[in-house]
């Protein structure tokens, strides 16, 4: 595990990735809100811009059906949601095409690391491979 008190002298807000915490790139980042326009996903389309949509809140879904949406039309760039996204939301975050997940420092010391990384292993864990295997 990494040292939370190290990477949260660095900014704040961290990554979560499939490894744990990792500090914010500095890639240019293209900000969508989670009710964006076709005419956003459009112009999302032409960017080789990091996409970083917004979650205002943990029950707001639209992140993720915007981030399937963007995958569906043929971004095969890079997908980050950002804000209020919970770590019992990690694993849809990545099957619906989210690269990794923006969260700030309060987020991360109530769900440390070990929660994210408990449903890191999202290909193996959907309901599909549940009802596979019953």
């Amino acid at each position: 595990m990494k040292d939370l008190a190290a990477l949260e002298a660095l900014t704040e807000t961290l990554l979560v990735t499939d490894t744990g915490f990792a500090p914010v790139d500095g890639a240019e980042v293209l900000d969508l809100p989670s009710d964006a326009d076709a005419e956003a996903l459009t112009e999302a389309l032409q960017t080789n811009a990091t996409i970083r949509i917004d979650f205002p809140s943990f029950a707001d879904g639209r992140g993720f059906t915007l981030a399937r949406r963007l995958r569906q039309m043929g971004f095969a760039g890079h997908l980050r949601a950002k804000g209020h996204v919970l770590a019992d939301q990690y694993a849809m975050a990545r099957r619906s095409g989210f690269d990794d997940v923006e969260i700030d420092r309060a987020l991360a010391a109530r769900q440390p690391e070990d929660q994210w990384l408990a449903r890191a292993n999202w290909r193996d864990h959907d309901h599909r491979s549940r009802l596979r295997a019953a």
